[in-house]
């Protein structure tokens, strides 16, 4: 069996570039970054519970770079990652609740959003109007429309800005999809993606008055004003289609954007999407199994999630099956291996998650120009399939589409989808 120190993989890194394990970020001279390429640049990071502590570890991991304001409208959670911060450089960075103190801030290059999704498109389009770059998590929108919006924020003010779908700046899932692309399984026609966990039960919550430590109206933000339950914070909200975009949008994007990536496909013809809320009676509203199609014609695609059962495919939770004409190339975990027709293993390459290298290519963009891994425009195209799926359960139709103009076509019910309503004066505009 080959290993990933076979003379084969050296040649194939040899002749794709990466065996000196340099990612190139693509460029174009009408994105331009900072004046200097030594140019320290400051960050702002917005929303630091859960994910936005890793955003501090990451920039903080990387030279030249500042984090200069923590902001969140948990009063707690500002202070912890006002610790975190100290304990790395020794320079305590401002505690804002509001993030537009932020943007009134010159010295700040960047908006880094790990806030919940429902904030992601508002928030980046603000800071990209502010003329911050910005880094924005997954799914970086809440609904198609604010999905088209962010990148023409983005492009009309000619910033950059990155999604966090950590694996297109991964070696070796960069090293896969080289490998898909160069023909070593023939013709791919398929990838099968899926995702396991063993999420417990909600419950049931009751509405109270929010804590003194919430500034919930804030956290609301652009989604018009619900009341608080004592169950919503800090994860559940993902399973409201008020505010989240269910496991769809909560992992299937990272799924869903490799594969789009390893089949280079763009917009589906028709999606599917069939499932519910099997495992627990409660306030959850997005399902926790269910399966999504996609057809792109002469190519297909499918997202499998079971969010309370914990066995996956492949042994993992998490993975990217492609299926080509000569074999399939298997991406389980974190771990990419080579498979002929009859499942015979040819070649293993371990591999490695981690945040910093995402970052350093969206920070590397910014002082020389050029788009990122996971340029805004080009992550808005996985976004959409998650969109396009929760669509697809919701009406519990077939959606059909126009790959050319990127359009739900002859179903007005479907098409009420594509945007939602906002508070007063939240509406993002561009």
């Amino acid at each position: 069996m080959a290993t990933q120190d076979s003379l084969g993989r050296r040649q194939f890194l040899k002749s794709t570039a990466l065996g000196a394990g340099i990612l190139l970020s693509r460029r174009f001279p009408s994105l331009h970054g900072a004046e200097s390429p030594n140019k320290k640049i400051v960050v702002g990071v917005m929303g630091t519970n859960g994910r936005g502590m890793a955003h501090i570890d990451a920039y903080l991991s990387l030279p030249d770079t500042e984090v200069a304001y923590v902001c969140d409208v948990d009063s707690r959670a500002i202070e912890k990652a006002a610790a975190a911060v100290v304990r790395r450089n020794g320079k305590r960075p401002q505690g804002v609740s509001d993030f537009r103190q932020i943007l009134e801030d010159p010295a700040v290059d960047v908006i880094s959003v790990a806030t919940p999704n429902h904030w992601h498109a508002p928030a980046a389009i603000l800071a990209c109007a502010a003329g911050k770059h910005v880094y924005v998590e997954k799914p970086g929108s809440h609904n198609p429309r604010e999905g088209e919006w962010i990148v023409q924020a983005a492009r009309k003010n000619s910033r950059v800005v990155q999604m966090g779908n950590q694996r297109r700046s991964w070696p070796h899932i960069i090293e896969a999809v080289q490998r898909l692309h160069a023909g070593e399984i023939g013709r791919v026609l398929f990838a099968r993606t899926w995702y396991n966990n063993a999420r417990p039960s909600i419950g049931r919550g009751a509405p109270v008055p929010p804590p003194d430590w919430l500034d919930y109206p804030l956290w609301q933000g652009p989604a018009p004003d619900k009341p608080f339950k004592d169950n919503l914070l800090h994860y559940n909200w993902h399973w409201h289609w008020h505010w989240g975009n269910g496991e769809l949008g909560n992992n299937g994007i990272h799924a869903l954007d490799v594969a789009r990536w390893g089949l280079g496909v763009d917009c589906p013809r028709k999606v599917t999407c069939g499932g519910g809320r099997y495992h627990y009676e409660d306030d959850q509203e997005t399902p926790d199994t269910y399966v999504t199609t996609y057809d792109f014609g002469d190519k297909g695609a499918t997202w499998e999630s079971h969010s309370c059962h914990p066995r996956g495919f492949e042994g993992v939770g998490f993975g990217i099956h492609f299926y080509g004409e000569k074999g399939s190339i298997v991406i389980a975990g974190n771990d990419v291996e080579v498979f002929d027709l009859r499942g015979k293993s040819l070649i293993k390459i371990p591999g490695k998650g981690g945040d910093a290298v995402h970052f350093a290519n969206f920070l590397e963009c910014i002082r020389a120009g050029g788009l990122p891994n996971s340029d805004i425009g080009d992550a808005q195209k996985s976004t959409l399939l998650c969109h396009l799926g929760n669509i697809a359960y919701r009406t519990g139709r077939t959606i059909h589409l126009d790959p050319e103009t990127r359009q739900i076509v002859g179903d007005d019910d479907a098409a009420r989808f594509w945007s939602r309503e906002y508070r007063p004066g939240w509406k993002p505009e561009v």
